[in-house]
């Protein structure tokens, strides 16, 4: 059993070789940085405005808590997995002395930990954009307050719910939307990898897409603006709605906080963890008709 998950986390790291001046892994993480920069420039110019400041985690939680952002940053990862199911020199190697199986698990802890260390930098970038104007007490802002409370708030598109400012901390609002993101991006990805051993780089590609469009289409302030809903209506297909959607599964606002018909934070983490482990397997059963073609080794 040791040599087993020895040879897995081998296999996951060995992909981490590759980052090293790779520039398709730089314009990732560059790219992240610029979308980071371009969410919170309008938090910042608000706070300077206003003469406020922000607690350290709220631009995070403004930003990363709408709907539209989280499929903006998920998008950038079609880059960094371009090259899935990651076949190496090595890749022979690891399918010699363990397994497909090992090989395909070795490869879905790389995307767990890549993943991770990609929202990590986000994280940290849109802290160290807002950090001037920031303190790190666990409270709620002026800032905060004024885009929860005010028409501004809606004025510039920003989630400041009242709800996220009366159910929970700044720093326990940031850990929900930061699991949020990670199981959405993972449950994305895991799709991206079935379909990549399955039918092809291009399928997988195409799959993505339509798992991100299938987000943008169920949003229910989108459906209320073209079919121009009733208020009663709209109530109903925001449930609805929320409990059919990825996207809105991952967005924090999105959810039950003790008054209404949404999903749990709880319920979403239990059926984002469940389609998970589903892809995980359905992988694991595509990968032994998968066609390994290698070609020359590694310079």
């Amino acid at each position: 059993m040791f040599k087993k998950l020895r040879m897995v986390m081998e296999a996951a790291f060995y992909n981490f070789r590759f980052w090293k001046g790779n520039a398709r892994i730089m314009a990732v993480f560059i790219l992240s940085f610029i979308l980071c920069f371009l969410l919170t420039d309008k938090i910042v110019v608000f706070a300077k405005a206003h003469e406020t400041t922000m607690q350290l985690m709220e631009a995070f939680i403004w930003t990363f808590g709408d709907s539209n952002s989280i499929l903006l940053s998920s998008l950038l990862l079609l880059l960094l997995y371009a090259d899935m199911p990651f076949i190496t020199g090595a890749t022979p190697f690891f399918l010699v002395r363990a397994s497909r199986k090992t090989w395909v698990l070795g490869q879905l802890v790389y995307i767990i930990l890549s993943t991770g260390i990609y929202l990590l930098f986000t994280l940290i970038s849109t802290c160290l954009l807002c950090a001037p104007y920031s303190f790190t007490k666990n409270i709620w802002s002026q800032t905060a307050a004024i885009l929860a409370y005010s028409e501004e708030g809606k004025a510039l598109v920003l989630p400041a719910s009242v709800k996220t400012l009366e159910m929970s901390r700044p720093y326990q609002s940031m850990m929900s939307i930061f699991m949020l993101m990670m199981l959405y991006v993972l449950t994305m990805v895991f799709i991206m990898m079935v379909f990549n051993i399955w039918k092809g780089t291009v399928a997988g590609v195409l799959s993505v897409l339509v798992f991100s469009s299938y987000g943008v289409l169920l949003n229910p302030e989108h459906l209320q603006k073209l079919l121009k809903l009733p208020e009663e209506f709209y109530y109903k297909a925001k449930v609805f709605i929320g409990w059919i959607s990825p996207l809105n599964h991952a967005t924090y606002y999105m959810h039950n906080f003790g008054y209404d018909k949404l999903p749990t934070l709880r319920q979403t983490v239990f059926i984002f963890i469940g389609s998970i482990v589903f892809l995980t397997l359905l992988t694991m059963r595509v990968t032994k008709k998968f066609s390994f073609v290698f070609r020359g080794t590694e310079s």
